[in-house]
């Protein structure tokens, strides 16, 4: 379970160009592998993260609204790729370039995810930051009920002014 207590700071850890941090998780997001390097990130024991959400480590920076097209995409069995920022147990923070997909098991069900991250451009983080902190006030200003809507409708706005669809836009950065 996360602790609730940790206060994010400023601290920002880089991922090493050669890192891949690898987890596993249930189709709840219940955390049941970590390689070392998501351990080392994470801050966290490896007897902490597993049983844990995936969620343990969601930095309050990241928008729902970005958690839901994560989930909407790959419960519909498709990949996913995103920019993330994600909390160390420190308070502290790394950002990755995620690779999500589905772990399909007899007949075609899905039995989990895997998600792959490695290092980030950093112009691709200076391009997704605002867009991102511009989803999390529309997702304060309309309210918890309405936040996830209210977020989504910033980055729909986004991906019509470019003519680009989401993977396009991501790729793009």
């Amino acid at each position: 379970m996360k602790d609730r207590s940790i206060v994010p700071t400023h601290r920002e850890r880089l991922m090493r160009e050669g890192d891949f941090i690898v987890s596993k998780t249930d189709t709840r997001g219940i955390i049941t592998y970590g390689n070392p390097i998501f351990i080392e990130f994470s801050g966290y024991t490896e007897e902490e993260l597993l049983g844990s959400q995936h969620n343990i480590i969601r930095h309050p920076d990241m928008p729902r609204a970005a958690f839901k097209l994560a989930w909407d995409t790959i419960q519909s069995g498709k990949e996913f790729f995103a920019y993330v920022k994600n909390m160390s147990k420190d308070g502290g923070f790394y950002w990755v370039f995620t690779h999500i997909t589905p772990d399909f098991g007899p007949g075609g069900k899905i039995i989990g995810y895997y998600s792959v991250r490695r290092c980030p451009k950093r112009s691709a983080i200076e391009a997704i930051e605002p867009v991102y902190r511009q989803m999390l006030a529309a997702e304060k200003a309309a309210g918890p009920r309405d936040a996830i809507e209210a977020g989504t409708r910033v980055l729909t706005d986004l991906l019509n002014s470019t003519g680009m669809a989401y993977e396009q836009l991501v790729f793009s950065l």
